[in-house]
Formats: structure tokens, sequence, C-alpha cells
């Protein structure tokens, strides 16, 4: 039988008998509405049928004694029970073909629109006079919204003090469009604030990137953060809207950040050059900045930051200056990242891999289906140009993606089935 993880997901590549991969999760923090939202046990298998061979049964030590006794061991069969249970809790699979059955979702004119998700409530280990709230950052989009809402509802079931958790939403919009009612509908007990961000604060210190999407000034908010949240946020937790939580955010949330600024997981191994341009490494007085540092790279849409800090050490100024030099020389082509980097890289707190397996989303520009890292997993992160609900809604999906759908919110009408 797979080995377990505590309180999160972990990827066994292959087992000893050469079968497919094992992705396990263990129950979901406390929740008033068990009422099947969350599926771990039913995407697992379906990931593991579609990484096997088609030549041997899909259910290997992944699976216990007793379900490789009672489960078919027809691949079709199985996929085919998962994506109507998928469809059947509103899930993002518009259609799929199974032999000579298709399982069609109706399409749908009317406004996009979302299920309301399970209440929860505190265990018993939380502070009952509030001293445990967690303060959580993030950018409200309509682009986005449905990751955010998905990111929103696995934070929620993994922690074990959802009412704990502050969620505090930058969005661009004047009068947020409707975004905040709908996170609101879906979640009516969650505690948020939503603030404006002004675009023409950033707007002209923009410089075009690989994607456009990098170039939006929304992706800028996090710069701002400090600048935007009240005076009684001293640390938050800033997330992207791409994420999927599936352990306890509080751990992450009270790293010690052992006086510094950030605290994110650094990827050392990753070639810390590729991230600017000759100009900028051919050029003494510009990486001199790195100078007696050991710079490593580090991905922004996963931070905890001490807001006390930032503000105190003047931070904004110094990643706006940053981007000054951009306009003027090219010395870098990814959006927000870079300038982070030529502030922070090297002076940062990293944190556990496990709190950031990014890159699920492909490279920036085709991009392609990624697999998983091996190791524990505490937080799944679509960065990188595919997002998860528009490879599901198109039907090409990577086996990845149904690692996301258990948390789609996404309000369809019922699946049709009908004979091909």
């Amino acid at each position: 039988m797979c080995p377990s993880a505590l309180n999160s997901f972990t990827f066994f590549p292959r087992h000893s008998d050469g079968g497919p991969p094992c992705l396990l999760n263990p129950s979901p923090s406390i929740s008033k509405d068990q009422g099947g939202h969350h599926l771990p046990f039913a995407v697992g298998i379906a990931a593991a049928c579609f990484a096997g061979s088609p030549a041997r049964p899909p259910f290997g030590p992944c699976v216990p004694p007793l379900w490789r006794q009672t489960m078919p061991c027809n691949c079709g069969v199985v996929v085919a029970i998962f994506i109507v249970i998928i469809l059947g809790a509103g899930h993002a699979v518009t259609g799929a073909r199974v032999g000579a059955m298709m399982i069609r979702q109706p399409s749908s004119s009317s406004a996009q629109m979302f299920r309301e998700a399970p209440a929860f409530w505190n265990g018993a280990e939380c502070a009952a006079d509030g001293g445990g709230r967690v303060d959580i950052a993030m950018t409200l989009d309509a682009n986005y919204l449905r990751g955010t809402m998905a990111a929103v509802l696995s934070i929620l079931q993994h922690t074990a003090c959802p009412e704990s958790m502050v969620f505090h939403f930058l969005t661009a919009e004047v009068d947020d469009g409707g975004l905040a009612a709908a996170l609101r509908a879906s979640f009516p007990s969650l505690d948020l604030r939503v603030y404006r961000f002004d675009p023409s604060r950033v707007r002209d210190r923009i410089s075009r990137s690989v994607r456009q999407e990098l170039d939006q000034p929304l992706n800028y908010a996090r710069v701002y953060l400090a600048d935007t949240l009240p005076a009684d946020v001293r640390r938050v937790t800033y997330l992207d809207s791409d994420v999927i939580v599936v352990d306890d955010i509080r751990t992450l949330a009270s790293v010690d950040l052992a006086g510094h600024v950030l605290a994110a997981p650094e990827y050392c191994h990753a070639n810390f050059s590729n991230y600017f341009t000759d100009a900028f490494w051919s050029h003494l007085a510009l990486n001199g900045t790195f100078r007696g540092r050991r710079p490593c790279y580090f991905n922004t849409g996963v931070m905890v930051m001490d807001v006390v800090k930032w503000r105190a050490g003047g931070y904004t100024r110094r990643v706006e200056e940053w981007m000054a030099v951009q306009k003027r020389r090219r010395i870098y082509h990814l959006g927000s990242l870079p300038p982070f980097l030529l502030v922070f890289a090297g002076h940062i707190r990293a944190v556990d891999h496990r709190w950031n397996q990014h890159g699920l989303g492909g490279d920036n520009v085709e991009g392609r289906c990624r697999g998983l890292h091996p190791g524990p997993i505490s937080l799944l992160h679509w960065s990188g140009k595919g997002k998860p609900w528009l490879r599901l809604d198109t039907r090409r999906p990577c086996s990845v993606d149904y690692l996301w759908a258990p948390y789609d919110l996404y309000r369809y009408s019922s699946p049709v089935i009908e004979e091909w």
C-alpha cells in the first residue's frame, strides 16, 4: 500500500512494481457541510489511470486491497465514473468522449456564477480570542476570479482555523465590478476586505514582457501591499490566484522570518543569470548589486511579508527604482518578478519547497504540460501561461489540472450523457 503524507499531498513518482503515480491526501479540516466538494481520492484514481499504461490495470499499490477486489480494472470505466462525478458536482469539465458515449456539459449564455462553498468553523486548538488571526492578500480580477474562488476554498478547507482567516483583496476596478459580491455570495461568512489599487500608479513604470498578462498593472499590486493594507496588518501572506493550498496555511504564515522582510521557497539550483539580460550582466554598476550576497531565484506568487519592516525600509521605492532602470536599459524580460529579485535575492528567509510547487502552468510562451516534482506538497501553483480552468474548459487539460478541479466553484447546468 502507498505511504501517505501528513497534512499535505505527497507525490511518489513510481512504485516498486512499476505502477502509476500515487497522490494521497488526508481528511480536510472540519466542515459544516460534507457535501462532496472535495474529491481527492477520485482525482488520485483518475490521475493514476491517465498515467498508467493501457496494457496494464490502472490499480496497483495505490489502491487498498478491498478496492482492488471490488472496483473495475477497466481504465475507461474509471475515467467515465470520475468525469460523471466531476460534472455532477459542477466542476470545470465541459464534455468528454468515453468509447461510444459522450458526457457533455450544456453551454450557457448566462453570466458567470459560482456555487456557495461549504461553511467551515474553527477547531478546538484555535485561539478563542482571535489572537491566531492570519492575514492573506490576493488580487481580484475578472479574468482570474475562478482561480481566486478555488484558492480561497482550498485554504479554508485545509486549515484547522478557517474562521481566523482574513482575506485582503486588491482590485483595479473602481467598483470592483461585482467581484467582491460574487466572493461574498460563495463565502457568506468570509472575513474579506477589498482595496482599490490605482493602475495609474504603476502604468508608466511597466515595461513590455514576454507575456501580455504579466504587463497588467494589477500584476504589480504586490509591490504596493504595504502601502495599501491598514496599519493593524503587520504580517501578510501573499498568494497568486492560480494556487491551491493542500496544507494548513498557518504553517507558512507563521514562519520565523529571522529578521528578514520576505520569506519564500528559494531555488538555488535554477540558472539565476537567465532572469536578466546581457545588458545587465555586462554592466558592472548594475550587476554589482549582487556583490556580497548569494542570490537565488524565488517565485513572488507565494510570499510571507513583514509589512512593518517593508514600510520602514522603504522597499516600495527600492523596487520602483529598478523598474525605472528597466525602462531605460531593458535589463530583464519577466514582469514584476525581476525587480523583486534585484532587491531581495539572497536576502530572504527560505522556506520548504513544498510551499510552492510552481510551474504547473508550463512556460510563459506555450504553457506546455508539466508534471509534479517528487516530494511532499503543501501548495500547488499553476504559474506560467496555462491555467487549469481554461485547459479544462477547452478539453485539453494536463493531468495536474485534475488536482485543481475539485475546488472549482463554477456553476454549470447538469451534464448530459448521450450516445456518440
